[in-house]
C-alpha cells in the first residue's frame, strides 16, 4: 500500500509539482488520505510553480498556487512508500543520497516502456504541453497500482 508518494525532478517547479497535483486530483476521491508531495534534487527552494506549468494545470481545473519548491533530503526519501522520478539520472541522484530506497524508486514513465519526461524549463509553451501530456498519461498508468 502506498500512502506516501514522493515525486522528484531537478528544480521542483515544473515536472514534479505538475505530476504531484495531477496525482492528487486523480486520487482525491478514491484515496483521500494518501500523501502526495514533490521535491527536487537541485530545488529552487521556495519558488512557486513555473507560470507556464501553472497555466496548463489551471486550464485542467487543477490549482497549484500553493506549491513551493523543496530540496529533497534523506528523510523524505526514506519516509516515502513510492518515489517517482522524471529521468534515470534522478534515480542515480537519489541513490547517492539514500541507497536503501532503490527498491521503491521508479521512473514515472515505468509503465510506458520506462519513458523519461524531458525538462521543459525555459522552453516554449509547446514543450510544456508535450510534458503535460506525458505526465497525464504516466500518472494515469500508475493509478491501477496505487
Amino acid at each position: 500500500m502506498f500512502n506516501n508518494i514522493l515525486v522528484i525532478c531537478i528544480g521542483n517547479i515544473c515536472r514534479s509539482p505538475s505530476a504531484e497535483y495531477m496525482l492528487r486530483q486523480k486520487l482525491a476521491e478514491v484515496k483521500p488520505n494518501i500523501t502526495i508531495h514533490s521535491a527536487g534534487l537541485g530545488a529552487l527552494v521556495d519558488k512557486g510553480i513555473d507560470d507556464t506549468a501553472a497555466a496548463l494545470l489551471s486550464e485542467h481545473d487543477i490549482d497549484p498556487s500553493g506549491h513551493r519548491a523543496r530540496q529533497v533530503d534523506r528523510d523524505m526519501l526514506t519516509q516515502a512508500d513510492l518515489i517517482l522520478t522524471m529521468e534515470s539520472r534522478h534515480i542515480r541522484g537519489i541513490n547517492k543520497i539514500a541507497p536503501q530506497v532503490g527498491g521503491k524508486t521508479f521512473l514515472l514513465g515505468k509503465w510506458s516502456e520506462n519513458q523519461e519526461v524531458p525538462d521543459p524549463y525555459r522552453k516554449s509553451r509547446e514543450a510544456f504541453e508535450h510534458v503535460y501530456k506525458l505526465l497525464d498519461q504516466f500518472t494515469d498508468d500508475w493509478l491501477k497500482y496505487l
